[in-house]
């Protein structure tokens, strides 16, 4: 059985990484989205409870079979070590992300020869779509709408205290 890891820090989940998800799914018996729970970072938004709790209802409502949500911290590989998993997948959005998900695979391969990083591109639909520009859109009021799961929108819209049907991010 072949088990792979989707690590990110997920705040919070967007279409993109549900995408990402689904496809590298169907390449893996088992895909644990494996959300990070360290030391959060600077402007991060949900704690890891609630992004884990997000990322459960949008895979189970895309019809996520294999796909199971799980908290780590610490290195990444050590996470997929203890797993048992053979595979890192990570999501590349832009040329942008090429450089640094570059240097992470082979430090990930010098930390851990065994275990494989595969890098599947973002459909294109999506690829202008980050969690950290979601924060920003939907902190001012703006739709995010289709960028990202219903049941995150509802999030978004309740912790910045827009009620449903004002601003662009209600309804």
């Amino acid at each position: 059985m072949t088990l792979a890891i989707y690590p990110g820090s997920f705040d919070p989940i967007t279409r993109g990484h549900v995408d990402v998800a689904l496809r590298a799914a169907r390449l893996f018996d088992r895909l644990i989205l494996a959300v990070y729970a360290g030391s959060e970072k600077p402007g991060g938004l949900f704690d890891p409870d609630e992004r884990i709790a997000m990322a459960r209802t949008a895979l189970a409502d895309a019809g996520a079979a294999n796909i199971e949500v799980e908290r780590f911290s610490g290195l990444t590989i050590e996470y997929a070590r203890f797993c048992g998993a053979t595979t890192v997948v990570r999501g590349l959005r832009a040329v942008s992300d090429f450089e640094y998900e570059f240097k992470l695979a082979h430090m990930n391969h010098h930390l851990a020869p065994e275990i494989e990083v595969v890098c599947l591109m973002t459909s294109s639909r999506h690829s202008f779509i980050s969690s950290s520009l979601i924060r920003e859109v939907a902190s001012l009021g703006g739709d995010v709408a289709g960028l990202v799961p219903d049941n995150v929108r509802a999030a978004l819209r309740d912790r910045f205290a827009f009620p449903a049907g004002v601003g662009a991010i209600g309804g």
